[in-house]
């Protein structure tokens, strides 16, 4: 059985690479295209050392994209696997 997660249970939970347990940083909002609800990128703030070594693409306000399609499993912290984000 699927489990659903509202996008705003997103807001606060630390981002975490499936491969080798390194945090990227804190999830502070998402985008999406609001005519079809599709989620694109998960926004990221407190950007943690290893998120900014890998150049990240980035936002107008400076905020770390990590495409949603990345995203493998949300529960304490949602897990990515690092890639499939480029």
């Amino acid at each position: 059985m699927d489990t659903f997660v509202k996008g705003r249970e997103l807001i606060g939970k630390t981002v975490v690479c499936e491969e080798n347990g390194r945090k990227f940083g804190i999830v502070g909002d998402l985008s999406f295209i609001t005519d079809t609800g599709e989620l694109l990128n998960l926004l990221i703030t407190e950007p943690t050392k290893h998120a900014l070594e890998l150049q990240l693409q980035q936002d107008e306000k400076g905020r770390f994209l990590i495409p949603f399609s990345s995203v493998k499993s949300v529960s304490d912290f949602v897990i990515v696997t690092e890639k499939e984000i480029f």
